[in-house]
């Protein structure tokens, strides 16, 4: 296994990590942002006002990519299993 496969492997294990955190770190940053404007807006600081629209929110987006998700992780994992032969030799 040269330096050159070790990279690339890393390399396309970040961009899948990414891939998959995206949809879910950006609902939550969406739902945060304009809780936070609202919050300071009525100057209402309560901790669950924040907290459950932002649970709610990252369930929903579960919900609508997970398939998707699911295929991307099983994907990358049978590309990397096909490739493993190579790599030993």
């Amino acid at each position: 296994m040269t330096d050159t496969q070790v990279i690339e492997i890393a390399l396309q294990t970040m961009l899948v990590a990414l891939k998959l955190s995206a949809p879910i770190l950006a609902t939550s940053l969406v739902i945060g942002f304009v809780i936070s404007l609202f919050q300071s807006m009525t100057q209402i600081q309560e901790f669950t006002l924040a907290f459950v629209p932002k649970l709610i929110g990252v369930g929903v987006a579960l919900l609508l990519c997970g398939n998707w998700m699911l295929h991307t992780l099983i994907n990358f994992t049978q590309q990397l299993f096909e490739k493993l032969p190579s790599l030993l030799v």
